[in-house]
């Protein structure tokens, strides 16, 4: 073979290389495995990012999220605090009694803009306002659950220890509806839906909400920011870890104006996830929630500063707190970087919630 033919046929081995390099698909960077701990069960009030995990959204973003459901003995603050998780949920009050105690938390987005904390009685009671609690049975969870309510009965010149008769409820509705409590502690998209769902004795039909009386903290005064995404300073410090972090955030804002604007299929995802109640229910408490998230004025995720400082207030009013958190305590410029790279209304300023029908026990 001369050396000529020998050249081409070089050359020919050579293109058909670069055309199988060409040819072969690219390898994926492998997916961060990142975990997120929540306060409770798989239920509507988590809806975004269980729509995130289910839309692709945080595999978008080179995320493996894996959920971890709450349970009673579980402290979604301090599973982050230990290393059991990267990301968690948890009130702000009760996030900030861990800081205060040690735990190097830090809450880098304000999901919930407003509270979703009612006192609910029944209308024939007569309670119509937090005065009209004097000297009545009133139903509080434990657990740091109880400081709107405490707060307001102080705002409104009330002692919890004397004026009224405090009692311990389960987080169900039955003492209300037994008559053990004149008032019990809901939420809107759980407790409140719950009475919702029971059957009226005297009717016959489920009860409707003009047979009942809600007192709304928010119109208090004393209501405290709820869930937010927290992590620890020292996970924030890491490698590339704030990248993850607004990429986390990215996805689950991405989850939650999916929600807001495809409401049955955000459903659908939920429901895939085993919720323990019924569809009408995750249904009610999916709307209640989308009105907990939106309008954002300062786009989704993005901390009231006002909000954070009656938060402080209430708490160090409360006994929660013994002094105002650092600067530290929170920041925004990872969700100010995550909505960066959205498209779409994150603000929902023209948001409006739709209307749910329950149905008896929420199925």
């Amino acid at each position: 073979m001369n050396y000529k033919v020998l050249r081409i046929m070089s050359g020919l081995v050579v293109a058909g290389l670069l055309l199988a390099a060409c040819a072969a698909p690219a390898t994926e960077a492998p997916a961060t495995p990142v975990r997120l701990q929540l306060q409770w069960v798989a239920q509507s009030q988590f809806a975004g990012y269980y729509a995130a995990v289910a839309q692709g959204f945080y595999k978008a973003e080179g995320l493996d999220v894996t959920i971890l459901e709450g349970a009673p003995d579980i402290v979604p603050q301090q599973v982050c605090a230990n290393g059991g998780a990267e990301f968690c949920l948890s009130w702000v009050p009760k996030a900030l009694q861990s800081r205060e105690g040690g735990a190097d938390l830090v809450n880098i987005s304000q999901v919930f803009q407003r509270s979703g904390t009612l006192e609910v009685s029944f209308a024939a009671s007569g309670i119509n306002s937090v005065a009209d609690l004097a000297g009545k049975n009133v139903g509080v969870w434990d657990f740091g659950n109880e400081h709107e309510v405490f707060a307001a009965l102080r705002a409104e010149g009330l002692d919890p220890e004397t004026d009224v008769t405090i009692k311990i409820q389960p987080f169900d509705m039955t003492l209300l509806l037994s008559g053990e409590i004149d008032a019990a502690e809901a939420m809107t998209y759980n407790e409140y839906a719950q009475v919702l769902e029971q059957v009226n004795p005297a009717t016959g039909a489920l009860y409707t909400p003009d047979e009942l009386h809600v007192i709304n903290f928010n119109d208090v005064g004393t209501a405290m920011l709820q869930d937010a995404v927290w992590a620890t300073g020292a996970y924030l410090s890491g490698a590339g870890n704030e990248d993850v972090a607004v990429r986390f955030l990215r996805a689950s804002y991405k989850g939650w104006m999916f929600c807001r604007d495809n409401f049955d299929a955000c459903v659908t995802d939920v429901l895939a996830a085993g919720p323990t109640l019924g569809e009408s229910h995750m249904r009610w408490q999916l709307n209640e929630i989308n009105k907990l998230i939106w309008p954002s004025p300062n786009g989704i995720g993005v901390m009231d500063a006002a909000l954070w400082a009656q938060t402080v207030a209430v708490s160090i009013e409360g006994g929660v707190l013994t002094k105002e958190p650092d600067a530290a305590a929170y920041r925004t410029d990872l969700a100010t970087k995550a909505l960066e790279g959205l498209t779409g209304d994150t603000k929902g300023a023209s948001y409006a919630p739709i209307t749910v029908e329950l149905k008896a026990g929420g199925e």
